[in-house]
């Protein structure tokens, strides 16, 4: 019996915009530097432009849709190509932008400003020309992006093999992280004082990024190709994609203090196309989405901090790829239609379409479940005061219920300091009171999961305390069940059987109903015989008794059916379940009804067997642990 498993962003599904909602008739630069070619803030979408005569791009007002016209204002500054782009979050009217001539130009939107409507009364286009530059990087600068809570603090990677962080008020470079290859993609943490990169050595590094310092360093994907990196909101977790040895596009996830133990859990397989997968987390909904180069899909992920897992949500579908895609900020997304992201991808280089994730909901009240606060456009620190050494537990937070009021004044709160998730070490040394775990150790390992100190993921280790998988003697108890000739003898018995038919073995000892499609009373004895074959005594006797506690009735009725089976080999015994009638000599053949409702019987019954065993080998192994403690009392004194 397959179980679904439960969330609120379960029907998420994404809502492409109609074409005269599209933005045409746009000259996307075709460059091949690995970047999002796209960028957005909610207000503007800046555009890398491919144009003659030096590196330009462009800026379109979200609500200047449609059709642009053939000569539009540029941003123009650059004596080569532009290779990205970037919005200050704390001011909608600035940008910067880096490119292949190895500087960093910082660029203000004139105030009404207009795509569609930049000629002049002459007739002519008036281009828009940057504030500042920065230089200090001696190789083309490859990406760009804004520190997600202190003013005017911008990091940039270039060729050099080095990321810098600059002061844009005053044009400094204070920081300089120097990589031993080129830095392929790179991400702030939640509160802005750590930064992950990857690099074409392979190499995933977390940095201390104020010290300079390396604080934890590993091996990434194994492809040849680009290999991306995002900081799973506010979580010491990242993830990243990339390719493998036999190009196959995957995710991982990881510990950023343990880099070098690996992906938890091994890596997720994508699919095997050929295009750079490029990743995009909103920490208010915990979603992780991927959309990726020359394929139309964009999947989508919710991330379990608890047990550190991507659980596949669904995919939008197109059979027009994109190149670039962007995401706007939260508190841009329209609350009354249930949107929870705003996308934007390019299509052949020529049109950007805007897509809209929404939430299926009926009711038209603020949905809160789904709209928890999100970053708004106010710093938390100065640059002074980030560059001195001040930390915050992250940005300032306004309500998304006020914008859904449309609110003016917008409350500002602070981010609250992560929660660790380490209650079930702390929770488990109960071994306090070692009797009770040895009398009563069922009401002991019922709630609590299994214990840390054994828990593996693919063979790779994790923090101890962080996911609740099976320990090793709970894995090797399902499997020994599993192979029993029992589960075997059931399940081909199910292949066997006939919607339509009824088996002649069946018919002689048959006491299914099926006028009334229900199953009499019979003495239920697989599981006991499924059970009782446990490696382990011990647990097999604890498994044992709840399970064949049947009801009286079923006891009682145990005189004549079982004959008929008796002939069959013992460990077999598999009558009980794969009975089809009542009443033998009535020739009535079976229902479909009747067969699926044999089947939930049986996998009820192989559930029930599973979970008892489960629970034996919870209660064992909460037994050896009690005399570990033990035993290491007795020595210590």
């Amino acid at each position: 019996m397959t179980f679904v498993r439960a969330s609120k962003y379960r029907h998420v599904f994404g809502q492409p915009a109609k074409k005269e909602l599209s933005y045409e008739n746009l000259k996307i630069s075709k460059n091949a530097w690995d970047s999002n070619l796209i960028k957005s803030n909610g207000k503007y979408i800046s555009v890398n432009w491919e144009s003659s005569g030096g590196g330009a791009f462009a800026v379109i007002p979200i609500e200047e849709v449609g059709k642009s016209p053939d000569q539009v204002p540029l941003f123009r500054g650059h004596t080569a190509v532009v290779l990205d782009t970037d919005f200050n979050p704390f001011n909608d009217r600035q940008l910067v932008s880096c490119s292949d001539d190895g500087k960093i130009a910082i660029w203000e939107i004139p105030e009404n400003y207009s795509f569609h409507n930049g000629v002049d009364d002459e007739g002519e286009v008036k281009d828009i020309a940057p504030i500042a530059k920065l230089s200090g990087h001696t190789k083309k600068v490859g990406h760009v992006q804004f520190h997600p809570l202190a003013e005017n603090v911008l990091a940039s990677s270039s060729m050099d093999y080095t990321i810098k962080l600059w002061d844009i008020k005053t044009g400094e470079c204070k920081i300089t992280l120097k990589h031993k290859d080129l830095v392929t993609s790179f991400s702030f943490n939640y509160d802005g004082s750590k930064l992950v990169s990857t690099s074409r050595d392979k190499k995933i590094r977390v940095w201390d990024i104020r010290k300079g310092e390396i604080i934890s360093e590993g091996p990434g994907h194994t492809g040849a190709k680009n290999s991306r990196a995002v900081w799973l909101g506010n979580s010491n977790r990242i993830a990243t994609t990339g390719f493998d040895r036999f190009s196959e596009r995957q995710l991982g996830v990881w510990d950023a203090e343990n880099i070098s133990n690996g992906a938890i859990g091994g890596f997720y397989s994508v699919d095997s196309s050929s295009g750079i997968l490029m990743p995009f987390f909103d920490d208010s909904t915990k979603l992780l989405f991927i959309a990726g180069k020359g394929d139309g899909n964009i999947r989508y992920f919710e991330f379990d901090e608890e047990n550190d897992e991507l659980f596949s949500l669904s995919e939008f579908q197109s059979v027009l790829p994109q190149r670039g895609f962007a995401v706007a900020p939260k508190r841009t997304v329209n609350v009354h239609e249930n949107e929870i992201l705003r996308a934007f991808k390019s299509l052949n280089d020529n049109s950007i379409e805007p897509i809209s994730f929404i939430v299926p909901r009926r009711s038209e009240l603020f949905q809160d479940d789904i709209y928890p606060d999100a970053p708004s456009n106010v710093p938390a620190l100065t640059a002074d005061e980030w560059f001195g050494g001040k930390d915050v537990n992250g940005p300032l937070l306004i309500s998304m219920e006020d914008i859904f009021e449309g609110k003016e004044d917008l409350k500002l709160t602070a981010s609250k300091a992560p929660e660790k998730v380490t209650p079930k070490a702390e929770a488990t040394p109960k071994a306090e009171d070692i009797p009770k775990a040895e009398v009563t150790p069922k009401a002991e390992v019922s709630e609590p999961a299994p214990e840390p100190a054994v828990t593996k993921i693919n063979e790779k280790s994790v923090p101890l305390e962080e996911k609740p998988v099976f320990t090793k003697t709970q894995e090797k108890g399902v499997d020994d069940l599993l192979n029993k000739n029992e589960v075997d003898s059931l399940l081909n018995k199910v292949n066997d059987l006939s919607d339509d038919e009824i088996e002649d073995g069946e018919a002689k000892g048959s006491t299914w109903n099926d006028e009334d499609d229900e199953i009499k009373p019979q003495p239920v004895e697989v599981p006991k015989k499924e059970t009782t074959p446990s490696p382990k005594p011990e647990p097999t006797k604890s498994v044992s008794k709840p399970v064949t506690e049947s009801p009286p009735v079923l006891e009682e009725k145990k005189v004549e059916a079982p004959k008929p089976v008796s002939s069959t080999p013992a460990p077999t015994q598999t009558a009980p379940v794969t009975k089809s009638s009542d009443t033998p000599a009535n020739g009535k053949a079976i229902t479909l009804k009747g067969t699926v409702d044999r089947l939930a019987s049986l996998v009820e019954k192989l559930e029930s067997t599973i979970e008892n065993l489960t629970n034996s080998n919870l209660e064992k192994d909460e037994r050896l642990k009690v005399l570990e403690e033990k035993i290491e009392k007795l020595i210590s004194k």
